[in-house]
Order: structure tokens, then C-alpha cells, then sequence
């Protein structure tokens, strides 16, 4: 019996002495190695327990001695950690007692006494699992419990960035640089938008409740003399759902004007956009001049899966339940909308439907940023609609109240934690990676800009910056030279 103790003893110096234990509060991979120490540890108490009920008296010596060798402190460290990969069935527990066993009485010089001696412990083993079953449960839920552990750790760490990895995916292209160029000339009063189409912007999630949504981008537009309008889908809807909305006011849009649509979807609005085109293109490819998507997880976000994903976060903490409540109840909505963001269904979508090559897409990202400056600063403006109700209003008319809240705040814990579990450089919600479109001109400006930065104003913004307007209208026209170009490519290639 001291023999037993004595490992996981040794184990637990081992681990002090290298310096694990105070890893665990400033570096989160090393959860992984002390979810294997738990494996170890928790697989050699539980096979003591199992053997610790076996009958041990004067009339069978020879078993009492398998066990103390069996569970000797002179094994290597390779043996114990070979327990954790133990089938968690009791069969096999026993019959890797009876092997360990054949081992250690191997030295004997009369072999018939060796034979013996293996037949009448793993008789004993037998009988030992037949009469008490609960040592094969209780390691199962050990293993149980282990495995789920690991998950949590590893997390989305193999889903980020995997359209990038996927096989015959089109190479993306790096337009910065053009953009740049594009929104100092308009920040220099130089617009290259063209009047001939209309502009279609489609939100994001949550956007029917609360924030003016895109407006001051419509009425910058509306000064230019643009034709300008924001689609007012169900924003908490499906993908699906939400694409043949769009492919309707794609049509509507066209049908009224005669003029191509040109698109610019932000977050889960750009996946909604891109849904449309992939699914819908044979009605509306002469309908559709391009497609920009700023801050969109276009393959994906970790955060709806860490969320939803079954084992991790959100079924510790009841985020998933929370999220169910006030998607589906309070605001009305579909849970399949946070679901639809989720690496699972990205993959399960993308592999069926992609966007057509000769579509002309960019896609936009950015990283927020995790000073303690944004930690710390409650940044952004939304605007509330409130009712007609007097004395607040005199017309018929809502409403519009200034509320500050710490988006900013938010944006940068969360890009941080991303940081920090993932080493994944993000906005806050998306990252870089997965908002990258295959075959797209990629924008990644060097600015740092949060997930909430394109539809809020903020207290804090640079006047010598370029606003949120003129970044959009900066992204359509870099979508209009790119449509030009690929148009001449293709007439030079029919001539």
C-alpha cells in the first residue's frame, strides 16, 4: 500500500518543480498538460480502488505480490501515462492487470508455478469485475470528464482560419494599397462613385433594435446624389431566410430603377449578401454589379461556436440558455441566426454553396485594439428610437436619443481574450482569417478599428481619420475598379 501512494506523490513534486501549477494562471495552453496530469493521476487512483477490493489472504500470496509489482514506484513514467489511454470498460482494465501480471512473474524458475500463479490472478480479476462493476463506471466518468475538459481548451483552435486551408479555394488578393489611394482622394473631396447603380447596404445582427444602423452612410451617399438604400431585413433571421429577402429587394431595386445593385453587407450582413449571390446568382447575376463585405465571418466566428459548441463555454456559464432567451424572446428572433455563424454551419454552407468567380468581392477586416486605454473607455454612441409619446415628441415621428455604452470596452476584452486563447488577431468578434473571402481583393488596414466601429459613432474619433461613411464609400469603389478590370481581362481574353 505505501508503494501505491508514493507515485502520485512523486507525480506532484514533479509538477511543482517544473514550474506548472503557477503556468495555469498566466498561459492558457498549459491546461492541456494539467488536464493529462489529472488523466494520470485520477486513472491510478481509480485502478488502486479496483484492486484494492480483491481478495488478498494466506491462501493466495502470489497475487498480493503481482500487485505490489505491478504498482511499483520503479516504473518508468511512459507506463503511467499509458493508463490514461485505457479503454474506459472495465474488461480491459482487467485484462491489462493480467498482462502487467504475466510480466512480473516471469522470473520464477519453476514455469508451471508462473502459470499458475497468472491463471489464479486472472481468475481473480475476473470474478473481481463480475462482483463490482462501479471501478469500470467510475474511470469511464473520469475519462469522460478529461475528454471534455481538453475540448473546452481546445475550442475553435482547429476551425480558425480553415477556409483559408481548404482545398480549391481561389487565392485571395492584397488591396490595401489601392484603397488607401482610393480614400485619400475622397477624404480630399475626390468621388469616383458612379451613379449608374444603386447602393444597397445590409446589417448586421441585432440591427432592427436600437442603433441608426448605416444611416449616416445612406444620407452621405444621398449628398453625392446616390441612390442609396438599407435593407430592412430580420436581422436575427437565418442565412437563408435573410438571402431571399435580399434576392427580393435585389429584383425590387433593379425592376424600379433599370440600374445594377451594388452591395456592401457588415458583419452577418455580408454573410447574408453572399448567401444571396451564392444561392440565387442565375436570377440576379445581371442584376449584381459586386459585393463588399466589411467585418464579416465569412467562414466563421469563434465566438457564436464557443457559445453554442456542445462542452465548451456556454455550458458552464448558461451563455447558450441566455443567448436563447433573448434572441427568441425578447427580441423575437431565431437562434438559427447566431447558429448560422458557427464554424459547423459556415463549412456545411460554403462546401454546397460559393460565390461565383465572376463576381467582383472585397472583403474587409481590421484588429481591435486591447490597450487598457480601450479596455478601459466606454466609447461608442448608439441612438435609441423612442416613441411618439409627449412631452418627448410633438409629431408623429420617434424619437432619437443618444445612449453611450461601452462597446469599445467590450470589443477590446474580447479581442483580447481571442489573443490571448487563440494567438488569433481580431476585431472583437470576427477574425482576420475568417473574414478573408477566397478569391477577393483583401483590405487589411493598419488602423485599428473595432466590430462596432462601422455602424456607431464614437466620442473619441480622429478628425484626421477617415469616418465610417467614407470608408464604405472607399470599399464600393475599390468593388467598381475591380469589376472594371476583371470586365477587361475577359474582353481581351475573347479578342
Amino acid at each position: 500500500m505505501r508503494k501505491w501512494i508514493t507515485l502520485p506523490q512523486a507525480s506532484n513534486d514533479g509538477l511543482t518543480s517544473n514550474g506548472l501549477i503557477p503556468q495555469l494562471f498566466t498561459s492558457v495552453p498549459t491546461l492541456n498538460e494539467a488536464a493529462s496530469y489529472i488523466a494520470q493521476t485520477t486513472s491510478i487512483f481509480t485502478g488502486c480502488f479496483s484492486d484494492n477490493s480483491v481478495e488478498r489472504d494466506s491462501r493466495n500470496p502470489i497475487v498480493h505480490a503481482q500487485e505490489l509489482e505491478t504498482f511499483s514506484c520503479g516504473q518508468p513514467r511512459g507506463y503511467v501515462a499509458s493508463i490514461c489511454d485505457l479503454p474506459s470498460s472495465s474488461g480491459s482494465h482487467s485484462t491489462t492487470h493480467a498482462e502487467s501480471s504475466n510480466t512480473a512473474t516471469a522470473a520464477p524458475i519453476n514455469g508451471e508455478i508462473t502459470r499458475t500463479s497468472a491463471r489464479v490472478a486472472s481468475e481473480d480479476a475476473s470474478a473481481h469485475e463480475e462482483s463490482n462493476p462501479t471501478g469500470g463506471i467510475g474511470i469511464s466518468m473520469f475519462k469522460s470528464l478529461i475528454d471534455r475538459a481538453r475540448r473546452t481548451v481546445h475550442g475553435s483552435a482547429d476551425d480558425i482560419g480553415w477556409l483559408q486551408r481548404a482545398s480549391g479555394m481561389p487565392p485571395v488578393e492584397d488591396g490595401t494599397e489601392r484603397f488607401t489611394e482610393i480614400l485619400d482622394n475622397i477624404r480630399h473631396g475626390l468621388h469616383k462613385l458612379p451613379n449608374s447603380m444603386v447602393y444597397l447596404l445590409v446589417p448586421g445582427l441585432f440591427s432592427n433594435h436600437g442603433p441608426l444602423y448605416f444611416v449616416n452612410t445612406k444620407m452621405s451617399f444621398s449628398k453625392m446624389g446616390l441612390a442609396c438604400h438599407i435593407a430592412k431585413i430580420h436581422s436575427e433571421a437565418s442565412v437563408e431566410k435573410n438571402a431571399r429577402e435580399i434576392k427580393e429587394y435585389i429584383e425590387e431595386i433593379y425592376w424600379g430603377s433599370r440600374k445594377r445593385v451594388l452591395l456592401l453587407g457588415h458583419s452577418k450582413g455580408g454573410v447574408d449578401a453572399a448567401a444571396a449571390l451564392s444561392l440565387y446568382w442565375p436570377d440576379l447575376k445581371d442584376k449584381v454589379a459586386g459585393l463588399a463585405l466589411a467585418q464579416s465571418p465569412y467562414g466563421g466566428s469563434p465566438i457564436p461556436s464557443d457559445i453554442l459548441r456542445e462542452g465548451q463555454l456556454g455550458d458552464y456559464v448558461n451563455v447558450r440558455k441566455l443567448m436563447e432567451i433573448l434572441i427568441c424572446q425578447v427580441i423575437k428572433g431565431d437562434l438559427q441566426a447566431l447558429e448560422d455563424l458557427t464554424y459547423e454551419k459556415r463549412r456545411e454552407f460554403l462546401m454546397k454553396h460559393q460565390l461565383p468567380r465572376e463576381l467582383p468581392v472585397v472583403s474587409f477586416h481590421t484588429e481591435a485594439g486591447i490597450s487598457s486605454t480601450a479596455l478601459a473607455t466606454l466609447s461608442h454612441v448608439a441612438h435609441a428610437e423612442l416613441p411618439a409619446v409627449s412631452p418627448l415628441s410633438a409629431s408623429d415621428q420617434p424619437t432619437k436619443l443618444a445612449v453611450v455604452i461601452p462597446l469599445g470596452a467590450v470589443m477590446a476584452a474580447c479581442a483580447q481574450l481571442l489573443q490571448i486563447r487563440y494567438g488569433e488577431k481580431s476585431d472583437g468578434l470576427v477574425t482576420c482569417r475568417d473574414a478573408e473571402v477566397p478569391g477577393s481583393v483583401v483590405v487589411r488596414p493598419k488602423r485599428k478599428l473595432d466590430h462596432a466601429w462601422m455602424v456607431y459613432s464614437s466620442l473619441n474619433d480622429d478628425p484626421s481619420e477617415a469616418d465610417a461613411s467614407q470608408v464604405c464609400e472607399a470599399l464600393m469603389t475599390l468593388v467598381v475598379e475591380v469589376g472594371q478590370q476583371r470586365r477587361h481581362e475577359l474582353a481581351m481574353k475573347d479578342e
